[in-house]
């Protein structure tokens, strides 16, 4: 959008891939992972889940193949996050599986901050092991995101870093912010009082 803005219409730097074909890895098949492994199905992608749970329906509908950890990591194209964060599952994705990727492969985060270790992505995205990532939330978000901090100086080094990368897209943690999404949040909330 900016280069547009300034007037920059080469295609230069911009040369994407197709997912049609592509296998995607979907840690966490909650309400949203499966949401996004049925998208996913539907743009011709073959679909890996990671879950301890897995649905019998999606295996059988979509094509969805319940696999270890690992296999997902070393076989996608394409890793997605969805998960809660908790102990069993802070930074699932670190130094170690990002080597278990493949190499040149795309990280999306929607999930929790927390479920990567952002130093080793960093670490990674300089090497071209991850050559793509798609972050909604990072580990170190409080006094960042959901506030204005335009006319501050930023003082986390590792975020500014992944502000730097051309291949990284950050937004601010609102992935959930739709007038549908706040009003079952309300409606949950009353329920549960």
């Amino acid at each position: 959008e900016e280069r547009m803005r300034r007037g920059n219409y080469s295609v230069d730097g911009l040369l994407g891939f197709e997912i049609y074909g592509k296998t995607v890895g979907v840690i966490g098949i909650g309400g949203i992972g499966a949401t996004f492994a049925k998208i996913m199905h539907g743009f011709g992608c073959r679909i890996l889940a990671y879950d301890l749970q897995p649905d019998p329906v999606l295996e059988a509908e979509f094509k969805v193949r319940y696999q270890d950890l690992e296999k997902v990591l070393s076989q996608s194209d394409i890793v997605s996050l969805h998960l809660p964060l908790n102990a069993s599952s802070k930074h699932i994705l670190g130094a170690p599986q990002f080597a278990q990727m493949k190499s040149g492969s795309m990280l999306i985060n929607t999930g929790r901050g927390g479920l990567v270790d952002t130093e080793a992505l960093v670490d990674s995205l300089k090497s071209g092991q991850i050559a793509y990532a798609g972050l909604d939330v990072y580990e170190r978000e409080a006094g960042l995101f959901f506030d204005d901090c335009s006319g501050k100086i930023l003082q986390d080094d590792v975020f500014a870093r992944l502000l730097g990368f051309q291949n990284v897209l950050i937004t601010p943690h609102q992935a959930f912010f739709t007038r549908e999404a706040l009003t079952e949040i309300a409606r949950t909330t009353l329920k549960n009082l």
